[in-house]
C-alpha cells in the first residue's frame, strides 16, 4: 500500500492534512493516534470506502480511486464497528462473506476451517451469532476481514472489547499473516499490542503523521523519561518547573534520572505536597514518543506548556 498526499475534511474540520504512507509485503504498520487524530477516515479511504479530497492510494501498484473493483478483491477490512448478521450462524456468517469475495464452495470450506481454528471459532461455528458474546462477535467479525486472504489488511481497533483470550488470538494471527506475506495496518488505542505485534509505528495527530519508523528507532530518537506528579486538586506553583507539562491535576517533568528529579522537587513542594495523589516514574516507550514529538500525553486532551 503506497498512500501520497492524502487529505480529507469534513466542513471546517479537517481529517486528514497530506498523509504520506508506504507498508511494505510482510510487514505491519501499527496506526497510532488518538480520538480525531484521522485513523478511522484514513482506513476508510484506503478500502474504498470514502473519497478523499486530494491525494493518491494504491494497492499492489493499483489506484484505489480510479480501479475499486480491481482492488477490492486485494483488501480485507474489519471496521471499528461490528457487522454480522444475528440471525445467521457463525458458519452462515462465515459463507455468506465468503461468497460476496467470489470465493469457490470447496475453497470457501477450507477458508472456513482455517479462520475457525486461527481466531478459535471451531466450537462455535453451528451457533447463531445473536447467542456469542462481545469477544466472540469480535473474532467473527475479523475471521470475515481475513476468509479470502487478502494482501492487504485494514483492521480498525480489532480489539475494542475483546476479552484477553480474543485479543491474544487476533494478535497472533495479525503477525502470522504478516509473516505469511499480507501487508496489515493495525489501528490502535492500546500502545502495548503495537510492541507486542513487533509492527512499525505512525503516530497520527490532527490529521498529520507526526512519527514514523520501527518502535526501537522511535524510543531511541524521541523517547524520554520523566517524573509524573497527581495532584488531588491542581498542580502548585512549585511543580510548575521550566520544561514541565501540565494536564489537568498532573504534571510530567523530563528527567534523565527520575527518581533523583522526584528527590529534589518534593522538599520544594512544601505544605503542596500533602495534595500528593501520586508519583510516577515514566520510562521511555512509545507514550514518551508520542509525548515528546506532540507536546500531549496520549489519547488524552491538550496539555499545558510550561515555558
Amino acid at each position: 500500500m503506497e498512500i501520497r498526499g492524502l487529505e480529507k475534511s469534513y466542513g471546517a474540520t479537517v481529517a486528514l492534512a497530506g498523509v504520506d504512507l508506504r507498508v511494505e509485503a510482510g510487514t505491519i504498520l501499527g496506526l497510532l493516534g488518538p480520538n480525531g487524530a484521522g485513523k478511522t477516515t484514513l482506513v476508510s479511504i484506503v478500502a474504498g470506502l470514502r473519497s478523499p479530497d486530494a491525494g493518491r492510494v494504491e494497492v499492489c501498484g493499483i489506484d484505489v480511486a480510479r480501479a475499486p473493483h480491481a482492488t477490492r478483491p486485494l483488501i480485507g477490512i474489519a471496521p471499528q464497528d461490528t457487522g454480522v448478521y444475528l440471525p445467521l450462524s457463525v458458519r452462515e456468517n462465515l459463507r455468506f462473506f465468503a461468497g460476496l469475495a467470489g470465493l469457490s464452495r470447496a475453497t470457501t470450506a477450507s477458508r472456513i476451517e482455517q479462520v475457525a481454528d486461527a481466531l478459535g471459532l471451531t466450537p462455535l461455528l453451528g451457533r447463531r451469532t445473536a447467542q456469542l458474546s462481545g469477544g466472540e462477535r469480535r473474532r467473527l467479525h475479523t475471521a470475515i476481514a481475513l476468509l479470502h486472504r487478502p494482501s492487504l489488511i485494514l483492521l480498525d481497533e480489532p480489539t475494542t472489547g475483546a476479552d484477553v483470550v480474543t485479543r491474544a488470538q487476533i494478535l497472533e494471527l495479525v503477525r502470522a499473516l504478516a509473516d505469511e506475506g499480507s501487508a496489515v495496518v493495525y489501528s490502535t488505542h492500546y500502545l502495548h499490542e503495537i510492541e507486542m505485534l513487533q509492527a512499525d509505528v505512525a503516530f497520527i495527530d490532527r490529521g498529520r503523521v507526526v512519527a514514523r519508523g520501527s518502535t526501537a528507532d522511535l524510543v531511541r530518537d524521541h523517547g524520554s523519561s520523566a517524573l509524573l506528579l497527581t495532584f488531588f486538586e491542581s498542580v502548585p506553583a512549585a511543580a510548575r518547573v521550566d520544561g514541565a507539562i501540565v494536564e489537568g491535576a498532573s504534571v510530567r517533568i523530563p528527567a534523565d534520572d527520575p527518581a533523583a528529579r522526584a528527590a529534589q522537587l518534593l522538599p520544594d513542594l512544601g505544605a503542596d505536597a500533602r495534595q500528593l495523589s501520586s508519583i510516577e516514574i515514566v520510562r521511555p516507550s512509545l507514550e514518551s514518543v508520542y509525548l515528546a514529538v506532540t507536546g500531549r500525553r496520549y489519547a488524552s486532551e491538550p496539555a499545558e506548556a510550561v515555558a
